[in-house]
């Protein structure tokens, strides 16, 4: 089983209270890359430190890292568009960031990326694979393809509280920018893209349609930010089966519904409960709390070590014993329950 880690980056991230993925923006930017190092070794390389949101959150890559070391899936990350080099394996989709989704051509080259990353899934050696993204700022970029898309769905967010006026506001400003109404990219999701959204959603949806293309099983792990890959595979005409696997988080978050989003696409929802209520602890306390519900594969990661019968609790020690040696914890150890 391979988990294939799309990185990037969009200057949307930037938008002061639009996402919680890094302390501040300078340090946003380097949290993709970050993550990458985290999935694949365990620990920064190039990447100055652990992803944390500004109130301490860890990035969920500690999740997914954390069961890759109980089950042992393998792991390659394909950069999309990073704004900081990574050391972690990439194969190199995309060399160019996303712009600001208010820019008229956030991602110029969305046509490359949906090709490129169809070409390598259809190529990949393995039957069954899993997609997973890292990219802050992505639920606004996901929020811009889904109305050019004409579609409803709402996005959470890596925040407690979802700014969802704000992201609904610079959405609004970025149908403007690019001359355009709600829907008026229905069945055209590549230009959706390139005019409304960030580079991961060209490649998730293009990994997507080359993985389905070549009669592999294929699964995208994630939130919202997926809930709109899944749209653009959709809107390509494609009607095949894949799942969707995500947290509890982000499935009893009530800026979206995604058990009935699923269900309209015709994906297949997969929701992984980590229990981590039952541990009293930093690495665990600010999840309950409502931030970085995704992210980073954590989702899909969870429901593999579900699938390998590898308990929540045994991840919740991993992740513990994680978080002490990287990034540090004041309250003391987790209490084992």
């Amino acid at each position: 089983m391979t988990v294939l880690l799309v990185a990037g980056t969009t200057e949307t991230a930037t938008i002061d209270g639009i996402s919680a993925a890094g302390a501040s923006p300078d340090l946003m930017a380097q949290t993709p890359a970050a993550d990458a190092e985290l999935v694949a070794y365990g620990r920064p390389v190039f990447a100055p430190f652990v992803p944390v949101s500004p109130d301490g959150c860890p990035t969920p890559a500690l999740v997914t890292r954390a069961v890759r070391e109980l089950v042992g899936f393998d792991v390659v990350a394909l950069d999309a568009g990073l704004a900081a080099r990574t050391a972690a394996p990439a194969v190199r989709l995309g060399s160019e960031p996303g712009r600001d989704v208010r820019d008229p051509e956030p991602v110029a080259n969305a046509a490359a990326l949906f090709d490129a990353a169809a070409e390598y899934a259809r190529g990949h050696p393995d039957e069954s694979l899993v997609v997973g993204e890292t990219i802050p700022g992505g639920t606004t970029t996901a929020l811009g393809v889904l109305r050019a898309l004409g579609e409803q769905y709402g996005v959470s967010s890596s925040l407690p509280t979802n700014p969802i006026a704000l992201k609904r506001d610079v959405v609004a400003d970025a149908l403007d920018a690019s001359g355009l109404e709600p829907g008026a990219l229905s069945g055209d999701p590549v230009a959706a893209v390139r005019r409304m959204g960030d580079p991961t959603l060209a490649t998730i949806a293009g990994l997507v349609e080359g993985a389905l293309d070549a009669g592999k099983t294929v699964t995208v792990a994630g939130g919202t930010q997926m809930l709109a890959a899944a749209t653009l595979v959709r809107h390509r005409g494609i009607d095949d089966p894949f799942a969707l696997a995500t947290t509890s988080f982000v499935a009893d978050d009530d800026g979206v519904d995604l058990r009935a989003a699923a269900d309209d696409l015709g994906v297949d929802l997969r929701v992984t409960d980590p229990g981590f209520e039952h541990t009293d602890h930093a690495a665990t306390e600010h999840y309950l709390a409502g931030v970085a519900k995704e992210g980073a594969g954590m989702g899909g990661a969870l429901a593999l070590a579900d699938d390998a019968g590898v308990s929540m609790a045994a991840v919740r020690d991993r992740l513990v014993e994680r978080y002490d040696e990287l990034v540090g914890d004041e309250r003391g150890d987790a209490d084992g329950a």
